[in-house]
Protein backbone atom coordinates (compact mmCIF):
# COMPACT_ATOMS: atom_id res chain seq x y z
CA UNK A 1 0.00 0.00 0.00
CA UNK A 2 1.87 3.06 -1.39
CA UNK A 3 -0.89 5.43 -0.25
CA UNK A 4 -2.06 4.14 3.06
CA UNK A 5 -2.21 7.75 4.27
CA UNK A 6 -5.07 8.24 1.81
CA UNK A 7 -8.50 8.45 3.83
CA UNK A 8 -6.55 7.39 6.81
CA UNK A 9 -7.57 8.22 10.00
CA UNK A 10 -5.10 9.19 12.86
CA UNK A 11 -4.96 9.83 16.80
CA UNK A 12 -2.90 12.60 17.91
CA UNK A 13 -1.24 12.03 21.21
CA UNK A 14 0.12 14.68 23.28
CA UNK A 15 2.95 13.05 25.24
CA UNK A 16 2.86 14.69 28.66
CA UNK A 17 -0.48 13.80 28.70
CA UNK A 18 -1.46 10.71 27.28
CA UNK A 19 0.11 7.94 30.18
CA UNK A 20 2.69 8.33 33.12
CA UNK A 21 4.39 5.45 33.86
CA UNK A 22 7.34 6.15 36.19
CA UNK A 23 5.51 8.38 38.73
CA UNK A 24 6.63 11.79 37.98
CA UNK A 25 3.34 13.18 36.95
CA UNK A 26 4.47 13.69 33.46
CA UNK A 27 3.23 11.65 30.50
CA UNK A 28 6.31 9.67 29.09
CA UNK A 29 6.81 7.34 25.80
CA UNK A 30 6.63 4.31 28.23
CA UNK A 31 3.43 4.84 29.16
CA UNK A 32 2.28 5.49 25.31
CA UNK A 33 3.65 2.20 24.71
CA UNK A 34 1.79 0.76 27.16
CA UNK A 35 -1.48 2.55 26.06
CA UNK A 36 -1.85 1.89 22.29
CA UNK A 37 -3.76 -1.24 22.58
CA UNK A 38 -6.74 1.49 23.17
CA UNK A 39 -5.97 3.16 19.87
CA UNK A 40 -5.64 0.49 17.47
CA UNK A 41 -8.80 -1.10 19.26
CA UNK A 42 -10.49 2.35 17.76
CA UNK A 43 -9.76 1.25 14.71
CA UNK A 44 -7.29 3.90 14.22
CA UNK A 45 -5.01 3.52 11.36
CA UNK A 46 -1.81 6.34 12.73
CA UNK A 47 -0.53 7.91 15.82
CA UNK A 48 0.79 11.44 15.39
CA UNK A 49 3.06 12.01 18.55
CA UNK A 50 3.54 15.71 19.28
CA UNK A 51 6.85 16.52 20.24
CA UNK A 52 8.99 14.90 22.81
CA UNK A 53 12.83 15.83 21.45
CA UNK A 54 15.33 17.38 23.99
CA UNK A 55 13.63 20.76 25.11
CA UNK A 56 13.57 23.48 28.09
CA UNK A 57 10.08 22.57 28.04
CA UNK A 58 9.01 26.57 27.52
CA UNK A 59 6.80 25.66 25.36
CA UNK A 60 6.24 22.10 26.09
CA UNK A 61 8.70 20.41 24.15
CA UNK A 62 8.01 22.94 20.75
CA UNK A 63 11.03 24.46 21.48
CA UNK A 64 13.11 22.02 20.65
CA UNK A 65 17.41 22.07 21.74
CA UNK A 66 18.32 18.54 20.12
CA UNK A 67 16.67 17.50 17.25
CA UNK A 68 17.74 13.41 16.99
CA UNK A 69 17.26 12.91 20.79
CA UNK A 70 14.42 12.19 23.41
CA UNK A 71 14.08 14.47 26.44
CA UNK A 72 14.71 12.93 29.50
CA UNK A 73 11.03 13.56 30.92
CA UNK A 74 9.85 11.24 28.27
CA UNK A 75 12.16 8.68 28.31
CA UNK A 76 15.21 7.50 25.81
CA UNK A 77 15.81 6.89 21.96
CA UNK A 78 15.50 2.89 23.07
CA UNK A 79 11.82 3.74 24.51
CA UNK A 80 10.88 5.46 21.17
CA UNK A 81 12.52 2.19 19.59
CA UNK A 82 10.09 0.12 21.53
CA UNK A 83 6.87 2.35 21.13
CA UNK A 84 7.91 1.89 17.21
CA UNK A 85 8.23 -1.62 17.35
CA UNK A 86 5.04 -2.00 19.73
CA UNK A 87 2.70 0.55 17.24
CA UNK A 88 4.18 -1.37 14.18
CA UNK A 89 3.15 -4.93 15.68
CA UNK A 90 -0.57 -3.04 16.42
CA UNK A 91 -0.50 -2.27 12.84
CA UNK A 92 -0.18 1.30 13.84
CA UNK A 93 1.36 3.40 11.85
CA UNK A 94 3.61 6.29 13.25
CA UNK A 95 3.72 9.92 12.56
CA UNK A 96 6.06 12.39 15.02
CA UNK A 97 6.42 16.05 15.41
CA UNK A 98 8.73 18.39 13.44
CA UNK A 99 9.60 21.74 14.85
CA UNK A 100 11.91 22.97 12.18
CA UNK A 101 10.26 26.60 11.74
CA UNK A 102 12.50 27.83 14.87
CA UNK A 103 14.44 26.33 17.72
CA UNK A 104 15.17 26.98 21.75
CA UNK A 105 17.85 29.34 22.35
CA UNK A 106 19.52 26.84 24.11
CA UNK A 107 20.16 24.78 21.05
CA UNK A 108 23.93 24.81 20.52
CA UNK A 109 23.35 25.90 16.83
CA UNK A 110 22.11 29.42 17.98
CA UNK A 111 24.30 30.45 21.47
CA UNK A 112 27.21 29.60 18.65
CA UNK A 113 24.99 31.91 16.12
CA UNK A 114 24.63 34.79 18.75
CA UNK A 115 28.36 35.21 19.41
CA UNK A 116 29.22 37.41 16.65
CA UNK A 117 28.22 37.85 12.88
CA UNK A 118 31.64 35.75 11.65
CA UNK A 119 31.17 32.31 12.83
CA UNK A 120 29.69 29.35 10.61
CA UNK A 121 26.50 29.30 12.46
CA UNK A 122 26.17 33.24 12.13
CA UNK A 123 23.67 33.04 9.44
CA UNK A 124 22.17 30.11 10.71
CA UNK A 125 18.83 32.05 11.90
CA UNK A 126 17.50 35.49 10.92
CA UNK A 127 19.05 37.99 12.12
CA UNK A 128 18.67 42.08 11.39
CA UNK A 129 19.95 45.58 12.40
CA UNK A 130 17.51 48.04 14.03
CA UNK A 131 16.55 50.92 12.50
CA UNK A 132 18.09 54.08 12.89
CA UNK A 133 15.92 55.10 16.15
CA UNK A 134 16.61 51.62 17.83
CA UNK A 135 13.37 49.51 16.69
CA UNK A 136 13.16 46.73 15.51
CA UNK A 137 13.45 46.25 11.52
CA UNK A 138 9.57 46.22 10.40
CA UNK A 139 6.99 45.77 12.46
CA UNK A 140 6.26 41.82 12.88
CA UNK A 141 4.40 40.42 15.92
CA UNK A 142 4.79 37.56 18.23
CA UNK A 143 1.88 35.12 18.22
CA UNK A 144 2.93 34.84 22.10
CA UNK A 145 2.88 38.51 22.21
CA UNK A 146 5.17 42.20 21.66
CA UNK A 147 6.93 42.34 18.73
CA UNK A 148 8.29 39.09 16.93
CA UNK A 149 11.73 40.69 17.20
CA UNK A 150 14.52 40.20 20.17
CA UNK A 151 17.61 42.45 20.70
CA UNK A 152 20.69 40.86 21.33
CA UNK A 153 23.82 42.99 22.71
CA UNK A 154 26.34 39.98 21.80
CA UNK A 155 25.67 41.03 17.58
CA UNK A 156 23.51 43.72 18.32
CA UNK A 157 21.07 43.01 15.92
CA UNK A 158 17.93 41.57 16.43
CA UNK A 159 16.70 37.98 15.94
CA UNK A 160 13.08 36.59 14.53
CA UNK A 161 10.89 34.28 16.11
CA UNK A 162 7.11 34.20 15.60
CA UNK A 163 6.64 32.99 19.13
CA UNK A 164 8.30 32.85 22.27
CA UNK A 165 11.78 35.34 22.40
CA UNK A 166 13.26 31.80 23.56
CA UNK A 167 12.18 30.51 20.09
CA UNK A 168 14.70 32.04 17.26
CA UNK A 169 13.88 31.02 13.72
CA UNK A 170 16.13 29.37 11.74
CA UNK A 171 16.97 31.17 8.15
CA UNK A 172 15.67 28.41 5.44
CA UNK A 173 17.43 31.03 2.67
CA UNK A 174 20.86 29.50 3.94
CA UNK A 175 21.75 26.45 2.00
CA UNK A 176 23.54 24.66 5.18
CA UNK A 177 19.84 25.11 7.15
CA UNK A 178 18.24 22.85 4.32
CA UNK A 179 21.08 20.13 4.30
CA UNK A 180 20.54 20.04 7.80
CA UNK A 181 17.15 19.95 8.28
CA UNK A 182 17.39 16.96 5.78
CA UNK A 183 19.93 14.99 7.84
CA UNK A 184 16.81 15.56 11.09
CA UNK A 185 14.28 13.99 8.72
CA UNK A 186 16.36 11.02 7.61
CA UNK A 187 17.55 10.41 11.05
CA UNK A 188 14.12 9.46 12.20
CA UNK A 189 12.96 7.42 9.02
CA UNK A 190 15.93 5.28 9.55
CA UNK A 191 14.75 4.99 12.93
CA UNK A 192 11.12 3.59 11.56
CA UNK A 193 8.83 6.31 11.52
CA UNK A 194 5.97 6.06 8.71
CA UNK A 195 6.00 10.34 8.59
CA UNK A 196 6.09 13.39 10.05
CA UNK A 197 3.32 16.25 10.77
CA UNK A 198 5.54 19.77 10.13
CA UNK A 199 4.31 22.10 12.95
CA UNK A 200 3.55 25.60 11.26
CA UNK A 201 4.58 24.85 7.99
CA UNK A 202 3.64 27.72 6.51
CA UNK A 203 6.53 29.93 8.62
CA UNK A 204 9.52 28.63 6.99
CA UNK A 205 10.36 31.08 5.05
CA UNK A 206 10.22 35.05 5.87
CA UNK A 207 10.09 38.13 3.01
CA UNK A 208 13.63 38.19 2.13
CA UNK A 209 13.26 42.70 2.23
CA UNK A 210 11.54 42.20 5.71
CA UNK A 211 8.47 44.19 4.51
CA UNK A 212 6.11 45.34 6.94
CA UNK A 213 2.59 43.46 7.30
CA UNK A 214 -0.25 45.61 6.66
CA UNK A 215 -3.24 46.04 9.14
CA UNK A 216 -5.70 43.32 8.53
CA UNK A 217 -8.31 44.07 6.24
CA UNK A 218 -11.44 41.85 7.41
CA UNK A 219 -13.83 43.72 9.55
CA UNK A 220 -14.55 42.32 13.44
CA UNK A 221 -17.46 42.59 15.31
CA UNK A 222 -14.90 42.98 18.51
CA UNK A 223 -11.18 43.50 18.80
CA UNK A 224 -9.42 40.73 19.06
CA UNK A 225 -7.57 39.93 22.34
CA UNK A 226 -4.42 38.96 20.90
CA UNK A 227 -3.10 41.87 18.22
CA UNK A 228 -1.75 39.39 16.05
CA UNK A 229 -4.77 39.14 14.57
CA UNK A 230 -5.26 42.57 13.72
CA UNK A 231 -2.23 42.23 11.25
CA UNK A 232 -2.59 40.51 7.31
CA UNK A 233 0.72 38.41 7.49
CA UNK A 234 1.64 39.12 3.97
CA UNK A 235 4.81 39.13 4.35
CA UNK A 236 6.08 37.40 7.66
CA UNK A 237 4.96 33.73 6.32
CA UNK A 238 3.18 32.20 3.32
CA UNK A 239 6.10 33.18 1.23
CA UNK A 240 6.98 31.22 -2.32
CA UNK A 241 9.82 29.69 -1.28
CA UNK A 242 8.19 27.94 0.77
CA UNK A 243 7.04 25.07 -1.72
CA UNK A 244 10.69 24.21 -2.87
CA UNK A 245 11.48 23.40 0.53
CA UNK A 246 8.09 21.54 0.16
CA UNK A 247 9.18 19.22 -2.74
CA UNK A 248 12.55 18.65 -1.13
CA UNK A 249 10.85 17.30 1.54
CA UNK A 250 8.69 15.43 -0.14
CA UNK A 251 11.90 13.79 -2.47
CA UNK A 252 13.55 13.15 0.84
CA UNK A 253 10.23 10.63 2.12
CA UNK A 254 9.86 9.52 -1.84
CA UNK A 255 13.26 7.67 -1.17
CA UNK A 256 11.50 5.54 1.53
CA UNK A 257 8.63 3.31 1.19
CA UNK A 258 5.70 3.97 1.98
CA UNK A 259 6.15 7.37 4.23
CA UNK A 260 3.48 10.22 4.56
CA UNK A 261 3.57 13.47 5.45
CA UNK A 262 1.87 16.12 7.08
CA UNK A 263 1.42 19.96 7.59
CA UNK A 264 -0.47 22.43 9.91
CA UNK A 265 -1.48 25.35 7.90
CA UNK A 266 -1.57 27.91 10.48
CA UNK A 267 -3.09 31.17 8.29
CA UNK A 268 -6.63 33.10 8.53
CA UNK A 269 -6.76 34.19 5.52
CA UNK A 270 -6.10 32.05 3.01
CA UNK A 271 -6.11 28.53 4.88
CA UNK A 272 -7.80 26.58 2.60
CA UNK A 273 -5.79 27.83 -0.42
CA UNK A 274 -2.65 27.46 0.85
CA UNK A 275 -4.01 23.48 2.19
CA UNK A 276 -4.20 23.06 -1.83
CA UNK A 277 -0.83 24.80 -2.79
CA UNK A 278 1.11 22.61 -0.26
CA UNK A 279 -0.64 19.37 -0.86
CA UNK A 280 -0.19 19.85 -5.00
CA UNK A 281 1.60 16.77 -6.59
CA UNK A 282 5.61 16.65 -5.42
CA UNK A 283 4.61 18.63 -2.29
CA UNK A 284 3.29 17.39 0.94
CA UNK A 285 1.24 14.06 1.28
CA UNK A 286 -1.75 16.46 3.44
CA UNK A 287 -2.16 19.58 5.15
CA UNK A 288 -4.66 20.62 7.36
CA UNK A 289 -5.61 24.02 8.62
CA UNK A 290 -7.60 25.95 11.96
CA UNK A 291 -10.59 26.19 9.15
CA UNK A 292 -12.95 23.76 11.32
CA UNK A 293 -11.75 24.48 14.65
CA UNK A 294 -13.90 27.81 15.44
CA UNK A 295 -17.28 28.02 17.32
CA UNK A 296 -19.55 27.66 13.78
CA UNK A 297 -21.43 24.37 13.84
CA UNK A 298 -23.18 24.94 10.54
CA UNK A 299 -23.85 22.74 7.67
CA UNK A 300 -22.98 26.11 5.52
CA UNK A 301 -19.39 25.90 6.71
CA UNK A 302 -18.52 22.24 6.06
CA UNK A 303 -19.90 22.38 3.10
CA UNK A 304 -17.98 25.34 1.93
CA UNK A 305 -14.44 24.27 3.28
CA UNK A 306 -14.72 20.81 1.69
CA UNK A 307 -16.10 22.07 -1.98
CA UNK A 308 -13.52 24.72 -1.51
CA UNK A 309 -10.54 22.29 -1.09
CA UNK A 310 -11.61 19.71 -3.85
CA UNK A 311 -13.00 22.43 -6.46
CA UNK A 312 -9.78 24.38 -5.83
CA UNK A 313 -7.26 21.41 -5.33
CA UNK A 314 -8.34 18.55 -7.19
CA UNK A 315 -4.94 17.17 -7.07
CA UNK A 316 -4.51 18.01 -3.54
CA UNK A 317 -5.32 15.72 -0.30
CA UNK A 318 -6.82 17.59 3.11
CA UNK A 319 -6.33 16.10 6.53
CA UNK A 320 -9.99 17.10 8.51
CA UNK A 321 -9.82 17.86 12.37
CA UNK A 322 -12.20 19.58 14.71
CA UNK A 323 -9.80 20.01 17.80
CA UNK A 324 -6.12 19.44 18.66
CA UNK A 325 -3.32 20.55 21.70
CA UNK A 326 -3.87 24.15 20.60
CA UNK A 327 -7.82 24.87 20.58
CA UNK A 328 -10.90 24.30 22.68
CA UNK A 329 -12.30 21.15 22.62
CA UNK A 330 -14.87 20.32 20.15
CA UNK A 331 -17.82 19.25 22.79
CA UNK A 332 -17.43 22.97 24.77
CA UNK A 333 -17.14 24.83 21.71
CA UNK A 334 -20.20 23.22 20.63
CA UNK A 335 -22.51 23.38 23.26
CA UNK A 336 -24.88 25.01 22.46
CA UNK A 337 -25.70 22.79 19.17
CA UNK A 338 -26.17 20.01 21.50
CA UNK A 339 -28.92 18.59 23.67
CA UNK A 340 -26.51 16.43 25.77
CA UNK A 341 -22.43 16.20 25.23
CA UNK A 342 -22.86 12.62 24.90
CA UNK A 343 -25.00 13.60 21.35
CA UNK A 344 -23.07 16.02 20.15
CA UNK A 345 -19.65 14.46 20.84
CA UNK A 346 -21.00 11.35 19.13
CA UNK A 347 -22.59 13.04 16.28
CA UNK A 348 -19.30 15.58 15.83
CA UNK A 349 -17.35 12.11 15.41
CA UNK A 350 -19.33 10.97 13.04
CA UNK A 351 -19.55 14.00 11.12
CA UNK A 352 -15.66 14.20 10.64
CA UNK A 353 -15.51 10.31 10.00
CA UNK A 354 -17.63 10.93 7.16
CA UNK A 355 -15.75 13.86 5.31
CA UNK A 356 -14.02 13.18 2.02
CA UNK A 357 -9.96 13.43 2.99
CA UNK A 358 -8.04 12.28 5.96
CA UNK A 359 -8.95 12.58 9.51
CA UNK A 360 -6.84 13.27 12.39
CA UNK A 361 -8.62 12.67 15.70
CA UNK A 362 -7.41 15.06 19.22
CA UNK A 363 -6.84 12.33 22.02
CA UNK A 364 -9.49 12.49 24.54
CA UNK A 365 -12.61 13.64 21.82
CA UNK A 366 -13.34 10.11 21.72
CA UNK A 367 -14.84 10.07 24.91
CA UNK A 368 -16.83 13.71 24.64
CA UNK A 369 -13.96 15.19 27.03
CA UNK A 370 -14.08 19.08 27.22
CA UNK A 371 -11.83 21.78 27.91
CA UNK A 372 -11.35 21.57 31.91
CA UNK A 373 -11.79 24.60 33.58
CA UNK A 374 -8.46 26.22 34.65
CA UNK A 375 -7.29 28.92 37.03
CA UNK A 376 -4.48 31.64 36.39
CA UNK A 377 -2.41 30.03 38.54
CA UNK A 378 -3.01 26.30 37.54
CA UNK A 379 -1.50 27.15 33.73
CA UNK A 380 2.07 26.13 32.49
CA UNK A 381 1.51 27.55 28.88
CA UNK A 382 3.07 30.90 27.93
CA UNK A 383 0.50 32.01 25.40
CA UNK A 384 -2.62 31.52 28.47
CA UNK A 385 -0.67 33.38 31.08
CA UNK A 386 0.17 36.35 28.70
CA UNK A 387 -3.01 36.87 27.42
CA UNK A 388 -5.36 35.01 30.28
CA UNK A 389 -8.54 35.42 30.39
CA UNK A 390 -8.45 35.30 26.49
CA UNK A 391 -10.33 31.46 26.01
CA UNK A 392 -7.94 30.24 23.64
CA UNK A 393 -7.84 26.55 25.20
CA UNK A 394 -4.28 25.26 25.51
CA UNK A 395 -3.69 23.84 28.90
CA UNK A 396 -7.06 23.53 29.31
CA UNK A 397 -7.59 21.32 26.20
CA UNK A 398 -3.36 19.52 27.40
CA UNK A 399 -4.92 18.21 30.45
CA UNK A 400 -4.17 14.25 31.19
CA UNK A 401 -6.19 11.64 29.03
CA UNK A 402 -8.42 9.73 31.52
CA UNK A 403 -8.55 6.29 31.68
CA UNK A 404 -10.58 5.21 34.66
CA UNK A 405 -12.13 6.93 37.69
CA UNK A 406 -9.61 6.82 40.38
CA UNK A 407 -8.03 10.10 41.61
CA UNK A 408 -5.77 11.26 39.16
CA UNK A 409 -7.50 9.00 36.51
CA UNK A 410 -5.06 6.57 35.89
CA UNK A 411 -2.73 8.88 34.49
CA UNK A 412 -0.44 8.67 37.12
CA UNK A 413 0.67 7.51 40.60
CA UNK A 414 2.29 10.60 41.44
CA UNK A 415 0.88 14.42 40.76
CA UNK A 416 -0.28 15.23 37.52
CA UNK A 417 1.59 18.43 35.29
CA UNK A 418 -1.80 19.43 35.14
CA UNK A 419 -5.17 18.76 36.95
CA UNK A 420 -7.54 15.73 36.20
CA UNK A 421 -10.67 17.33 37.81
CA UNK A 422 -14.18 16.03 38.11
CA UNK A 423 -15.78 16.87 34.97
CA UNK A 424 -12.86 14.80 32.64
CA UNK A 425 -12.91 12.00 35.82
CA UNK A 426 -16.55 11.27 34.83
CA UNK A 427 -15.52 10.53 31.19
CA UNK A 428 -12.77 7.90 31.20
CA UNK A 429 -12.28 4.74 29.04
CA UNK A 430 -13.21 2.36 31.33
CA UNK A 431 -16.78 3.71 32.08
CA UNK A 432 -17.68 3.80 28.85
CA UNK A 433 -15.72 0.22 27.18
CA UNK A 434 -18.45 -1.65 26.07
CA UNK A 435 -21.28 0.19 27.25
CA UNK A 436 -23.65 0.58 24.34
CA UNK A 437 -24.48 3.99 23.50
CA UNK A 438 -21.74 5.73 24.89
CA UNK A 439 -19.57 8.48 23.21
CA UNK A 440 -16.38 5.63 22.96
CA UNK A 441 -18.77 2.97 21.46
CA UNK A 442 -19.88 5.16 18.83
CA UNK A 443 -16.70 6.77 17.40
CA UNK A 444 -15.55 3.08 17.49
CA UNK A 445 -18.55 1.43 15.48
CA UNK A 446 -17.82 4.33 13.14
CA UNK A 447 -14.39 3.92 12.74
CA UNK A 448 -15.12 0.27 11.93
CA UNK A 449 -17.57 1.97 9.48
CA UNK A 450 -15.28 3.95 7.59
CA UNK A 451 -12.56 1.20 7.80
CA UNK A 452 -14.61 -1.18 5.82
CA UNK A 453 -16.66 1.33 3.56
CA UNK A 454 -14.52 2.61 0.36
CA UNK A 455 -16.83 5.10 -0.53
CA UNK A 456 -15.82 7.02 3.04
CA UNK A 457 -11.84 6.59 2.63
CA UNK A 458 -11.97 7.45 -1.32
CA UNK A 459 -15.27 8.39 -2.57
CA UNK A 460 -16.31 12.03 -4.02
CA UNK A 461 -18.63 14.37 -2.43
CA UNK A 462 -21.86 15.64 -3.93
CA UNK A 463 -24.04 18.06 -1.15
CA UNK A 464 -27.76 18.05 -1.37
CA UNK A 465 -29.24 21.43 -1.21
CA UNK A 466 -30.76 21.91 2.14
CA UNK A 467 -31.84 24.50 4.92
CA UNK A 468 -29.96 24.84 7.65
CA UNK A 469 -28.92 22.61 9.96
CA UNK A 470 -29.58 19.81 7.66
CA UNK A 471 -25.95 18.43 6.19
CA UNK A 472 -26.64 15.78 3.72
CA UNK A 473 -24.30 14.54 1.23
CA UNK A 474 -23.60 11.37 -1.43
CA UNK A 475 -19.90 9.84 -0.89
CA UNK A 476 -18.99 8.04 -3.97
CA UNK A 477 -22.03 6.69 -6.07
CA UNK A 478 -24.16 5.39 -3.87
CA UNK A 479 -24.11 6.17 0.10
CA UNK A 480 -25.91 9.31 1.90
CA UNK A 481 -24.92 10.42 4.89
CA UNK A 482 -27.32 13.20 6.57
CA UNK A 483 -26.94 14.66 9.76
CA UNK A 484 -29.20 17.23 12.19
CA UNK A 485 -26.61 19.74 13.48
CA UNK A 486 -28.90 20.86 16.06
CA UNK A 487 -30.78 20.03 19.43
CA UNK A 488 -34.17 20.25 17.55
CA UNK A 489 -35.93 17.51 15.96
CA UNK A 490 -36.77 18.16 12.24
CA UNK A 491 -38.22 16.37 9.13
CA UNK A 492 -37.25 16.34 5.30
CA UNK A 493 -39.18 14.82 2.40
CA UNK A 494 -36.65 11.74 1.36
CA UNK A 495 -37.51 9.68 -2.04
CA UNK A 496 -35.70 6.80 -3.53
CA UNK A 497 -33.36 6.23 -0.51
CA UNK A 498 -32.32 2.35 0.09
CA UNK A 499 -31.58 0.62 3.06
CA UNK A 500 -30.49 2.13 6.37
CA UNK A 501 -26.30 0.61 6.70
CA UNK A 502 -23.61 1.64 9.54
CA UNK A 503 -24.16 3.76 12.71
CA UNK A 504 -27.16 5.96 13.21
CA UNK A 505 -28.72 8.01 16.06
CA UNK A 506 -32.31 9.60 15.83
CA UNK A 507 -33.23 8.69 12.34
CA UNK A 508 -36.51 7.24 11.56
CA UNK A 509 -37.76 6.53 7.35
CA UNK A 510 -40.42 5.76 6.23
CA UNK A 511 -43.56 7.06 3.93
CA UNK A 512 -41.15 9.08 2.04
CA UNK A 513 -39.78 11.22 4.68
CA UNK A 514 -37.23 11.33 6.93
CA UNK A 515 -37.57 12.18 11.18
CA UNK A 516 -34.42 13.89 12.54
CA UNK A 517 -34.13 13.47 16.02
CA UNK A 518 -31.87 16.04 17.95
CA UNK A 519 -28.11 15.79 16.67
CA UNK A 520 -29.12 12.73 14.83
CA UNK A 521 -27.09 11.19 12.01
CA UNK A 522 -27.44 8.23 9.49
CA UNK A 523 -25.61 6.29 6.45
CA UNK A 524 -28.30 5.08 3.70
CA UNK A 525 -27.77 3.31 0.11
CA UNK A 526 -29.12 4.80 -2.53
CA UNK A 527 -27.45 8.00 -2.60
CA UNK A 528 -27.48 8.44 -6.47
CA UNK A 529 -31.60 8.28 -6.61
CA UNK A 530 -32.18 9.96 -3.84
CA UNK A 531 -34.31 13.46 -3.82
CA UNK A 532 -34.17 15.24 -0.38
CA UNK A 533 -35.94 18.09 1.08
Amino acid sequence: MTEWWRGSVTYQIYPRSFQDDNGDGVGDLAGITRRLDHIAALGCDAIWLSPFFTSPMLDMGYDVADYTDVDPVFGTLADFDALIARAHGLGLKVIIDQVMNHSSDKHPFFEQSRKDRSNDKADWYIWADPRHDGTPPNNWLSIFGGPAWQWDARRKQYYMHSFLAQQPEFNFRNPAVLDYMESVLRFWLDRGVDGFRFDTVNFFYKDGMLRDDPADFRNKSEAPGNPYEMQYHLFSKNQPENLLWLERIRAVLDSYDDRTSVGEVGESHHGIQIMGQYTAPGRLHQCYSFEMFGSDYSAGLFRRKIEEFFTGAPNGWPMWAFSNHDVVRQTSRWVKYGISQDALAAQAGALLLSFQGSICLWQGEELGQTDTVLTLDELTDPQGITFWPEPIGRDNTRTPMVWDGSAQGGFTSGTPWLPVKAPQLARNVAAQAGVAGSVLESYRAMLAFRRQTEALRLGATRFFDLPEPILAFARGEDLLCVFNLSPTALEINALGLGAAIGPSAGVVHSDGKLQLGPNAYGFFTGASSAVLG
